[in-house]
C-alpha cells in the first residue's frame, strides 16, 4: 500500500454524535441542581421582600417553565452539545470568511470571568468602577492612534450596531445643519449588506456604486452618483474579496466636495494595523469589531462590540455617555449635545472592552503591525494554494490580495455539477468549517476564506489539502460530495423548510405549541 505523506493527507474525523434532548425534554419534576436560600429577615425589614413592590401589571401570573435537572446532568446535557460542533479552539476555523475567527488568548478569558469583572453592574457609582473606566478610556485613547480618529464610543454591541450608529449620526448631521435634502446612501456591492440595511432602517434611500472589471468600486459612476442629495458614503476598504483599493482617498475627496460625510467599514481590520489609518483615507467615521480584529470571541454573534470613531466634528453625535479623564477620576461624560442616544442598553458591553484592551496591550504597536503581516502572508500563500486547485478560481483583478479572498467553484460547477454548498458539507467530514458568502452571490459559487494571523502553515496545508481530496472526488466520483456530510453530526437536511416560517419553531415553547396544532 502506497504510504501517503502526512502533509498530503486529509485529516481523519468522525464526529461525535448523542442523541441528546432538547433541556426541556430531560426536566423531571422536583429535581434540582441549586437549593436557592430564603431571603434573610434583615434584608427584608431593609429593602423588602423584592416581590411586593412589583406592579401587579407586570408581576407573572404563575412561575416561569423552566427545566427542573439535577447539576451532574446539566453539565453533561451541554458537554455532550459542545462535542457536536465545531469551533476555533477544536479545529483550523479559517473558513468562516469574514466573520474572522482567531486565537483568543485564554488568559484574556480568565480576566473576563474574574468577579471584579463578572459582578460588575452597569449602575455601580463611578467611584466604583474606576478600574473598568480606566481601561476603557485607554482602549479609546489606542483606537484613536490605530484609526486616527479624535473619539471613540463602546456603546455598540456590534459590527451591525456600528452600522447603525454611522447612519444614525449621518442623519442627525445633517439634520442639525438643515441640509434635509441629503437623503442619499451611496455603498457599494462588496460592502457588508448591513451597509445599506441599517441606512435604510434610518430612511435612506440605497445606492450602489458597481464595481468595475477589476472588483474596485467604479469611481466614475461615483462621479455619476453624487449629489447636492448626497448624505454618506459607506464603505470597506478592503471588500470582502480581499482587494484593497490603494485610490480611496479619491473616493472621500469626491464624496466631501458634493458635501457628504464618509464612513469606513473596519469591522476587519486584520490586514491593516499600524499600516494605513482611516484619518489618512479621508473618512470622517470608522468602526472596529472588537470581536473580529481584536480578538474577542464571536460566541455565536455576542458578546461583541463595534466600536465607533469619529473625527472631532462629529463627537458630540456619539451615542453616550462616554468615558473621560480630567487628570485625576474617570467619569462619564453626558453633555454631548447633539448625541443621538444609545443603541444599546448601558454602555456597552465590558469584558468585550477588557479582552481586547488586554490583546492591545500584550502585543504593543510593534506587535500590531505583525499581526497584520502575518495575516496578509497567511491569506496570499492560502490564494497561492487555492488557484492551484483544480475548479477553483478568485474573480477579479489578479495578484496579492489583503487578509482574506472571495474564491469561486464557477468552473468545478460547471463540470461536475458539485456546487459550493456541497463542498461546504462535505468539508465539514474533515472536521473544517467553511463558509460562502454573503447574498445576494455576486461571485457565483463563492467560498470566503481569511486564515488571520493565527494559524500556522501547516494548518493552512491542512485546510488546502481538504479542499484538494473534495475537488478530486467532485471530479471522480461526485455523488460522495453530493450526499455529504457522512461523518457529521446530521447528514443532509431537507432545507425547503427554512423559507417556511410555518415551520420554524425559535423556542421550546413555540415548538409545543405547534406541534399541538399539527
Amino acid at each position: 500500500m502506497k504510504r501517503i505523506p502526512r502533509e498530503h493527507r486529509v485529516r481523519r474525523f468522525h464526529q461525535a454524535k448523542w442523541d441528546e434532548p432538547v433541556i426541556f425534554e430531560l426536566s423531571q419534576p422536583g429535581e434540582r441542581g441549586v437549593e436557592v436560600p430564603l431571603v434573610e429577615r434583615g434584608i427584608i425589614d431593609e429593602v423588602g421582600d423584592g416581590i411586593s413592590q412589583i406592579p401587579a401589571g407586570l408581576a407573572r401570573k404563575k412561575l416561569p417553565n423552566l427545566p427542573e435537572i439535577s447539576q451532574m446532568r446539566v453539565i453533561r446535557h451541554y458537554f455532550r452539545i459542545s462535542q457536536e460542533v465545531l469551533g476555533a479552539d477544536f479545529n483550523v476555523e479559517m473558513g468562516q470568511g469574514t466573520c474572522t475567527m482567531k486565537y483568543s488568548p485564554k488568559i484574556n478569558e480568565r480576566f473576563a470571568r474574574s468577579p471584579k469583572m463578572a459582578e460588575l453592574h452597569p449602575l455601580q457609582d463611578e467611584s466604583t468602577v474606576q478600574g473598568m473606566m480606566e481601561m476603557t478610556y485607554k482602549l479609546d485613547l489606542d483606537l484613536r492612534e490605530i484609526s486616527g480618529m479624535d473619539a471613540f464610543s463602546f456603546n455598540p454591541g456590534s459590527g451591525t450596531q456600528a452600522l447603525f450608529t454611522q447612519a444614525s449620526i449621518v442623519r442627525k448631521y445633517f439634520e442639525s445643519r438643515g441640509e434635509h435634502q441629503r437623503n442619499e446612501y451611496i455603498t457599494t456591492n462588496f460592502s457588508h449588506p448591513s451597509q445599506a440595511a441599517t441606512a435604510a432602517v434610518k430612511g435612506f434611500k440605497i445606492i450602489y456604486c458597481p464595481a468595475d472589471e477589476n472588483g474596485y468600486p467604479d469611481i466614475e459612476k461615483l462621479k455619476e452618483l453624487v449629489s447636492e442629495r448626497t448624505a454618506a458614503f459607506a464603505v470597506a476598504n478592503p471588500e470582502d474579496t480581499g482587494i484593497y483599493n490603494s485610490r480611496i482617498k479619491e473616493f472621500t475627496d469626491i464624496v466631501h466636495a458634493a458635501g457628504g460625510l464618509c464612513c469606513y467599514d473596519q469591522a476587519n481590520a486584520n490586514g491593516l494595523l499600524g499600516i494605513t489609518r482611516a484619518k489618512e483615507a479621508g473618512f470622517d467615521m470608522c468602526f472596529f469589531n472588537l470581536h473580529k480584529t481584536f480578538s474577542i470571541p464571536h460566541a455565536c454573534g455576542g458578546p461583541a462590540t463595534g466600536a465607533i470613531g469619529v473625527v472631532k466634528e462629529l463627537e458630540e453625535f456619539l451615542p453616550g455617555p462616554v468615558v473621560a479623564f480630567d487628570g485625576e477620576r474617570y467619569f462619564y461624560k453626558r453633555d454631548l449635545k447633539n448625541s443621538i442616544g444609545k443603541v444599546r442598553s448601558f454602555y456597552g458591553v465590558p469584558p468585550a472592552v477588557l479582552r481586547a484592551y488586554a490583546w492591545v496591550r500584550a502585543l504593543g504597536a510593534e506587535g500590531l503591525v505583525e499581526v497584520a503581516k502575518i495575516a496578509c502572508l497567511n491569506n496570499n500563500y492560502l490564494y497561492h494554494k487555492v488557484l492551484q486547485i483544480r475548479g477553483a478560481s478568485a474573480p477579479f483583478v489578479n495578484g496579492r490580495r489583503l487578509e482574506q479572498v472571495r474564491y469561486s467553484w464557477e468552473q468545478l460547477k460547471q463540470e461536475t455539477g458539485v456546487n459550493t454548498y456541497d463542498v461546504q458539507r462535505r468539508m465539514a467530514d474533515f472536521a473544517h468549517h467553511y463558509w460562502t458568502s454573503h447574498h445576494p452571490y455576486y461571485v457565483p459559487e463563492p467560498f470566503t476564506l481569511e486564515p488571520t494571523e493565527s494559524y500556522s502553515k501547516a494548518e493552512i496545508d491542512e485546510y488546502v489539502n481538504a479542499l484538494a481530496h473534495i475537488s478530486d472526488e467532485a471530479y471522480t466520483n461526485p455523488q460522495i460530495v453530493k450526499t455529504a456530510p457522512h461523518n457529521s453530526t446530521c447528514h443532509r437536511i431537507e432545507e425547503s423548510v427554512l423559507d417556511d416560517p410555518s415551520q420554524w419553531a425559535i423556542t421550546w415553547r413555540a415548538y409545543l405549541k405547534k406541534t399541538v396544532q399539527n
